[in-house]
C-alpha cells in the first residue's frame, strides 16, 4: 500500500474535492496524511486520514479572512486578488514548504496531492527531478489559469479564439495582464528565493506546469481547448458529492413532484453571507411564475434572512430552505440558477441540469463563461443581477430545449469519468 500527502489552503472549495479522495484511498488500504487549517480537522479525520493542522500564525479562517488580514478590506477585485496571491498564498509558502519537508521526513509518500494556491509544493518538484522526490499532482478545482496561445488571459472571462485575428488580440491581452501583474510576479520570485528554487514562469503558468500532473475535475466538453496543454493535464471527471442519505425529507417536498418546473438557487456554502445577490432577486424575479423556486440558502438563519429581505411576504411558489443536498433534488429540478461556484456547477451537469449563472468574484466569471460557451446554460455576467435578469434567463432556459440537451450531453460525457478510480490507479501505479 501507499503513503499518501495531501494539502490545500485552508478554503472550503480547496479541502472539499480532497476529502473524498482521501476518504477513498483509505478505504482502499493507503495510508494519507493530510496537511490543512485547524477547521477542517474533524471533516479529515472522518475519511480515516491522519491531520495534520497549520501551525495557529500561519492559519485562518476562509469564513472571515478580514480577521486575519484587515489590509484585504475594500480592496476592489484586481487588486483583492493581487493581495491574496502575494499575501495569503505566497508569504506562508516558506514556512509550508519547511513543514510538509519535515513531514516527508517522517512520511515518505510516494504521490503528493495539491491545488492550485498551495504555492509551497510547487518547491518540491522545482528542487529535485523525478525519482528523488514524490510526484506532486494538482487537482483542478476551478477553470485552469495558465496561459496558452488559443486562450485569453484568464480573468476576463471570454471565449476562446476562433482564428488569427482573435489569437493576436488575446496575445497583446496576455502581455497586458503580465503588466498588471508585475507586482505579484516579483513579490512571489521573492517568496520562492526564500524556499531556495527559481520561479521559473509567470506565476499563473507555474501553478498548472510545475507540477508533474494536473488532474482536471470536470470534462473536455466543459473546458475550453488548449493546443498547447502540459504534458501531465488530463480530465478525470467531477467527484460525487454529498448523497444526502441521511438527510431527513422536509414537508415540502411532495411540492417537487406536482409537475411544475423546479428552479433551485443557491450562492454556494461561503459566498452567501449575502443573499440579497442572487437568492432574493431570484426569488423576487419569479415569484408568479408557473415554477417551483427552492432557495437553498446553506445557512440555518438564511430562510428568516431572505424572509426579512423580503418584507416578510414570501411568494407562494417558494420555498426558503437552510440546506437541501444536490445529490437529492437536482434529480427533481429543471433549472439551477447559481453563483457559479465550480463544484455545484459541475454537480449539476453530472445531473444534466442546466443553469443560469451569476458571479464575479475569483474564478466565477470565468466558470460562468463556460457555462456559457458549453451552451448549458446562461451567463447573467453580474453576481448582482436584477430580480428581471433573472426571470428573463430562467425562462430562456425553460424555453429552449437545447440547454438541457447540451447539459446532458455533457452528463453523457461524465459517464466515461470515474475520478476516484482515475486517482487511485495513478497511487497504485506510482506507490
Amino acid at each position: 500500500m501507499s503513503k499518501v500527502l495531501f494539502t490545500a489552503t485552508p478554503f472550503h472549495g480547496h479541502v472539499s474535492p480532497m476529502l473524498a479522495l482521501a476518504a477513498d484511498l483509505t478505504r482502499r488500504g493507503h495510508e494519507v496524511l493530510f496537511y490543512t487549517g485547524a477547521r477542517f480537522q474533524e471533516k479529515v479525520e472522518a475519511t480515516g486520514a491522519r491531520f495534520v493542522a497549520y501551525a495557529p500564525e500561519l492559519d485562518y479562517d476562509d469564513r472571515d479572512l478580514g480577521a486575519s488580514f484587515p489590509q484585504r478590506a475594500g480592496l476592489p477585485q484586481l487588486e483583492s486578488m493581487a493581495f491574496d496571491l502575494m499575501h495569503v498564498f505566497g508569504d506562508p509558502a516558506p514556512a509550508h514548504d519547511r513543514r510538509i519537508q519535515e513531514l516527508l521526513a517522517e512520511f515518505p509518500a510516494s504521490v503528493v496531492f495539491t491545488e492550485p494556491t498551495s504555492l509551497a509544493v510547487l518547491a518540491t518538484p522545482l528542487r529535485a527531478p523525478r525519482g528523488e522526490r514524490p510526484l506532486v499532482v494538482t487537482l483542478g478545482i476551478a477553470p485552469p489559469s495558465s496561459e496558452s496561445v488559443d486562450l485569453p488571459p484568464f480573468g476576463p472571462a471570454l471565449p476562446p479564439a476562433t482564428n488569427e485575428a482573435m489569437r493576436e488580440q488575446y496575445a497583446a491581452m496576455r502581455g497586458g495582464m503580465r503588466q498588471m501583474m508585475a507586482e505579484p510576479q516579483r513579490h512571489l520570485e521573492g517568496v520562492f528565493e526564500q524556499m531556495g528554487v527559481t520561479l521559473p514562469d509567470f506565476f499563473l503558468n507555474a501553478m498548472d506546469r510545475v507540477p508533474d500532473h494536473r488532474f482536471h475535475l470536470t470534462v473536455p466538453a466543459f473546458e475550453y481547448p488548449r493546443s498547447d496543454a502540459p504534458e501531465g493535464f488530463r480530465f478525470i471527471g467531477a467527484l460525487p458529492a454529498d448523497s444526502g442519505t441521511d438527510y431527513e425529507l422536509p414537508d415540502w417536498w411532495d411540492r417537487l413532484s406536482d409537475g411544475r418546473p423546479v428552479v433551485v438557487v443557491t450562492q454556494g456554502t461561503l459566498a452567501n453571507r449575502d443573499l440579497t445577490q442572487l437568492v432574493v432577486p431570484t426569488v423576487e424575479g419569479l415569484a408568479g411564475l408557473d415554477v417551483t423556486v427552492v432557495a437553498a440558502t446553506v445557512r440555518a438563519d438564511g430562510p428568516d434572512v431572505v424572509r426579512e429581505a423580503l418584507g416578510g411576504t414570501v411568494p407562494d411558489n417558494v420555498i426558503l430552505a437552510d440546506y437541501v443536498p444536490f445529490e437529492r433534488i437536482f434529480p427533481l429540478s429543471s433549472v439551477l440558477v447559481t453563483n457559479a461556484g465550480y463544484g455545484g456547477v459541475q454537480t449539476a451537469l453530472r445531473h444534466g441540469l442546466p443553469l443560469v449563472v451569476g458571479g464575479d468574484t475569483e474564478e466565477k466569471p470565468e466558470v460562468a463563461a463556460r457555462v456559457a460557451w458549453s451552451g448549458t446554460g446562461v451567463d447573467l455576467r453580474t453576481g448582482r443581477p436584477e430580480a428581471a435578469a433573472v426571470r428573463k434567463g430562467v425562462e430562456e432556459v425553460l424555453g429552449g430545449a437545447s440547454y438541457r440537451e447540451k447539459a446532458e450531453e455533457i452528463q453523457a460525457a461524465y459517464q466515461h469519468y470515474d475520478p476516484l478510480v482515475a486517482v487511485a490507479e495513478f497511487v497504485e501505479q506510482h506507490g
